[in-house]
This record gives C-alpha cells, structure tokens and sequence, in this order.
C-alpha cells in the first residue's frame, strides 16, 4: 500500500489580518505578527468599514507584554496599496466575506479566526481590560500555533 504524500505548505511571506473596523483585533495581530516575524514575513492589516482611531484598551493590553499599537492608523480594504498578500486572516464574519470576495480573482489563502470583539463587554474597567486581555492571548495562541517561532537551521 503506497503511503499518502503528505503537502508542506508554501512558506507565507505576506500577511494581511482584516477585522471590521481595524481598531483592535487586526492591529493587535498584525503588531504581534510583526513583533515576532517582522523581518520574515510582510505584515498589514485594515477593516472592512472606516474606524476612528486605535482602541486605547487595544493599546493598553498589548502594553501589558511590550508591544507598541499607539502609532497605529486605522485603515480599510480600499486604502490598500498593495493587494498581493499570501493569506489573509480574516478576524471578523464581515471581515471573512470582504476577504473571500476580495480573492474570487487572485492566488491568495484565506484564514477565519473567528474573534470576539471586547467592545460588546459592559462593565468596570477592570472587566473591559479583561475582555481585551482574552483577545489578546487568543490571538498570539493562533499566532503560535499558526506561525511558529523558528529557531533557525539545525545540523
């Protein structure tokens, strides 16, 4: 019995994280991205629908493990100059749909990471960071488990 061959994937060397308004969960992906694979791997990320400006609760919990998002500007779909991503990772169903149409014409993988949006939690403060906090660590799980942390070549 022939043995099954087992498909390596191609090497990903250009992400594109999309969520709804590019105020939270893409900027938190694509900066954590960027913080561990930044000088391998091109990184952006927009929404589908204009955002405001970065949610300071997003800018405050990636703090919490060293990562600046301060600086980040929201952007959307239509403000991408350049289309030629190897995948993206939609973070949002709204997302997922702009990001499936957007490839109908172009060799591009799409990922659905179905996250949930913290600003649907009500309450203190300290809950809110909590909610925040929970995206955060979901994200850089996938991250891990998706994009793992080489070590270089061994002998």
């Amino acid at each position: 019995m022939a043995a099954t061959p087992v498909l390596t994937p191609l090497p990903v060397t250009s992400v594109l994280f999309a969520c709804t308004y590019n105020m939270i969960r893409s900027p938190m992906a694509a900066a954590m991205m960027r913080h561990y694979h930044g000088t391998r791997v091109y990184v952006d990320s927009v929404g589908v629908r204009e955002g405001d400006e970065v949610d300071p609760f997003a800018v405050a919990v990636m703090e919490e493990i060293g990562i600046d998002l301060s600086k980040h500007r929201c952007r959307t779909f239509e403000d991408l100059e350049d289309t030629n991503f190897d995948l993206i990772v939609s973070l949002s169903p709204e997302a997922q749909h702009r990001a499936i149409e957007m490839t109908r014409t172009m060799a591009c993988d799409v990922e659905f990471w179905n996250t949930f949006d913290p600003t649907l939690v009500d309450g203190t403060r300290d809950a809110m960071l909590e909610a925040y906090r929970q995206v955060r660590d979901g994200l850089m799980a996938k991250m891990k488990q998706r994009f793992p942390l080489s070590r270089g070549p061994t002998v």
